[in-house]
């Protein structure tokens, strides 16, 4: 029997990474809201046996709720990752390169960065800049080290907001998350993806909206790392659980920019 298999006869905890999809997610202000109705219902039509079915009309953006970003899905002065040249590349209505339908399922080593347990609190101050130290200094607290390949989850407690999407989104207040400077350690350790709990992954200052993500530019369209956003890690922090094994495959679909997730991390 297989290592892999005799584990699982074992028993692991798995936790469930995403937030609920609903009339109520928080979304970006650039991305469409989440909408569900149930298209047939119940007894619309009887078969003869007595049997009836429902079915559901679905929608929604590809970067509303637990969601990971394509690499085509931000440019910088016209280029995407690579130096490819985004008028180009979206020529016909979709991505024809760095699409979520060419990125591969992640089943890899994964690592929880608690920034928000480091300072002592349940949730990070608004528009609180995660630096280096920060994740250095978790990276020590976890005892754990990020090598290259694993994905790097980074907490900061803004979760506890989710069901006050005004406050989630933090327009006027502002949105704990990594600085510039981050995400380039993250980068020269050579992580395949990263993400956080948070609408935009990095530091959104009070009352500025989504107007300038250099966290965005630095990872997606100069290292060529995906970034995984509106995560669920609650659960994950309060098992004490700091590595694990990382689960995530985004829908295939074609030239899109972004796909809803539903991530999982399973531990021992």
């Amino acid at each position: 029997m297989s290592p892999l298999l005799t584990a699982l006869q074992r028993g692991v905890q798995v936790f469930d990474l995403a937030q609920p999809l609903a009339e109520t997610t928080p979304h970006s202000p650039n991305a469409p809201a989440f909408h569900h109705v149930l298209l047939r219902r119940h007894g619309d039509a009887v078969r003869p046996d007595g049997g009836s079915h429902a079915s559901d009309l679905i929608v929604t953006g590809g970067h509303t709720g637990t969601h990971i970003d394509a690499l085509g899905h931000v440019s910088h002065q016209g280029k995407l990752y690579g130096g490819i040249p985004a008028a180009e590349a979206q020529t016909g209505g979709r991505l024809t390169v760095l699409g979520i339908d060419q990125l591969k399922p992640m089943v890899c080593r994964g690592v929880l960065l608690d920034v928000a347990a480091l300072h002592g609190t349940d949730v990070l101050p608004a528009g609180y800049g995660i630096t280096p130290d920060d994740l250095a200094s978790a990276e020590g607290a976890a005892g754990v080290e990020v090598r290259a390949g694993d994905v790097v989850l980074i907490r900061c407690g803004w979760g506890a907001k989710f069901d006050d999407p005004a406050a989630f989104l933090g327009l006027e207040t502002g949105v704990p998350g990594p600085v510039e400077a981050a995400a380039g350690w993250l980068a020269d350790r050579g992580v395949r993806a990263t993400g956080a709990e948070t609408i935009a992954y990095e530091r959104i200052p009070p009352g500025t909206g989504h107007q300038d993500l250099p966290v965005h530019r630095l990872l997606l369209v100069q290292r060529g790392i995906p970034i995984i956003e509106v995560m669920k890690l609650d659960q994950l922090a309060a098992a004490g659980v700091h590595e694990f094994a990382f689960v995530l495959a985004p829908l295939k679909i074609v030239g899109g920019t972004g796909s809803p997730v539903r991530p999982l991390a399973l531990a021992g």
